[in-house]
């Protein structure tokens, strides 16, 4: 198996806990080089990754040749110009999400990705995990009946925390952008449906928003969403159907933040439980990316579904009267 070797852009926390070591754990991958200017930062991912290569600076990390794909966690209000340089330097490209500001950037990115002949793809993980590929397949199945109303719930209160770029608006930092998109994705995925029509109310603080409640229609359903970064930790899905309701207790953070469980609540009051202990699905994201990039098997999450879910932000942003 030819081995996938990963560049890693800009030494996040998110990338040396979480993204770092999925492609050390992956079949078939290596974190071979890190781009930051930081020794500190770099001496982390050292310890971490020993022979890692510390490149000084981005332009650096894309100018080497022993490097197929590039991994980039970086603020969001850079990904779209470094994914761009990526692929020119023709590098495999993973971006954290959202992997551009409004819907109208994918346009450049798909452009790009087709010149190029590379794989570029946003790092939306959750739709290859299992629990959501079940639930996708209940739902078409029929096992909870016609579908009326969705709810996605996402919290987390970081308010102490200032300086961190998802309490910065320069850095297109908020609850939408950073978590919005999991809800909003997740529905889209499991259902195979696009909103209609939208309504939001969202808070600001510093330009930032905190707290935000969505309504919307979809074809044949209605959809609910609460998120916040001012709010105690809190996240859940649930798909309520006339004979059954599906509900996702961590559908977001798996095996994070608690264990991957789907229940499927049938109408006499008996529930049915899956679960999926110790999977990670970043390493799942990983492998999956490996495979289309050695073989050609097409990717789960094509930019092409990304854009919908960076369309839907875009309509709840326009969509609040405040």
């Amino acid at each position: 198996m030819r081995v996938i070797r990963w560049g890693i852009l800009g030494a996040s926390k998110f990338a040396r806990e979480h993204m770092g070591p999925a492609i050390h754990a992956a079949r078939g991958a290596r974190v071979e080089a890190l781009a930051t200017s930081s020794p500190d930062k770099a001496a982390a991912f050292e310890a971490l990754f020993p022979g890692i290569r510390v490149h000084p600076s981005y332009d650096a990390m894309l100018a080497d040749p022993q490097i197929d794909a590039i991994y980039i966690p970086l603020p969001n209000t850079l990904h779209v110009e470094w994914s761009l340089k990526a692929m020119k330097a023709g590098k495999a490209v993973l971006c954290e999400k959202p992997m551009t500001m409004e819907a109208t950037e994918f346009d450049s990115l798909i452009a790009a990705r087709d010149a190029a002949g590379v794989l570029a793809a946003e790092a939306y993980m959750v739709v290859q995990h299992p629990q959501w590929l079940r639930t996708r397949e209940l739902i078409a199945d029929g096992a909870i009946g016609p579908l009326h109303q969705v709810h996605g719930a996402f919290s987390y209160n970081n308010r102490a925390d200032v300086k961190n770029i998802r309490n910065l608006a320069e850095m297109g930092g908020g609850a939408i952008r950073d978590i919005g998109v999991y809800p909003i994705g997740t529905t889209r995925f499991a259902t195979g449906e696009e909103p209609e029509e939208i309504s939001a109310q969202i808070t600001y603080e510093n330009g930032v928003d905190v707290l935000s409640r969505t309504q919307a229609r979809f074809p044949s359903f209605h959809f609910s969403m609460l998120l916040s970064t001012r709010l105690a930790p809190y996240q859940e899905m649930t798909f309520h159907g006339e004979s059954g309701l599906l509900r996702l207790a961590y559908p977001f953070n798996a095996n994070v933040h608690g264990e991957a469980r789907l229940d499927l609540i049938r109408p006499d009051g008996s529930i049915l439980t899956e679960r999926w202990p110790g999977l990670n699905q970043y390493v799942v994201q990983v492998e999956a990316f490996g495979e289309s990039l050695r073989d050609g098997v097409p990717y789960p999450c094509p930019l092409e579904f990304s854009v919908g879910t960076q369309v839907m932000i875009d309509r709840m942003f326009a969509a609040d009267p405040g």
